[in-house]
């Protein structure tokens, strides 16, 4: 990828990886607390399940983002593999355009609306009474994250020279 989009994008990346490692920390925590507290003192704290789910949430979406920037997302390439160079170079930009598609209209503008709704409605969690809007803004924060490597993606296979394809980042 070019240096500058690979300069540019550092800075996001770094901060989304120290988001996810507290996050997944608070998580084990959380989930260990709920065990300890189920099997050793007989009685579930009421708000361990709810956090860990929350917690869920923002880690596989954030989580999600960095893994397709850094080109380590499941993929079946067998037969894009067996294609030629110039084969591949256009179905990488194809799959790009359509995760950035994708990203805009459901993950940035429906989450959005999720958030919007949610928060006008009121609707408050049942255990640590978070507001749901807050939960659900996991999903639009992703999404822009989405369309921002897309982009850096896309124009890393448009600037590799003629018969390259950017594999990894």
């Amino acid at each position: 990828m070019s240096a500058g989009y690979q300069k540019l994008i550092q800075g996001p990346v770094w901060l989304l990886k120290q988001i996810l490692v507290v996050a997944f920390a608070l998580l084990v925590l959380d989930v260990l607390w709920g065990v300890a507290s189920r099997y050793v003192l007989g009685h579930q704290s009421r708000w361990t399940e709810e956090l860990a789910l929350f917690l869920l949430i923002w880690v596989s979406m954030l989580g999600a983002a960095v893994v397709y920037e850094e080109k380590a997302h499941l993929g079946v390439d067998y037969f894009v593999g067996k294609l030629d160079v110039y084969a591949q170079r256009w179905a990488s930009l194809m799959v790009d355009l359509i995760v950035m598609v994708f990203s805009l209209l459901v993950l940035v503008y429906g989450g959005w609306v999720l958030v919007v709704e949610t928060l006008k409605a009121g609707q408050v969690s049942t255990a640590l009474g978070i507001p749901m809007g807050y939960v659900y803004m996991a999903v639009p924060i992703s999404g822009v994250f989405f369309v921002l490597f897309g982009l850096g993606h896309m124009g890393a296979t448009l600037a590799a020279k003629a018969g390259e394809v950017d594999q990894k980042g």
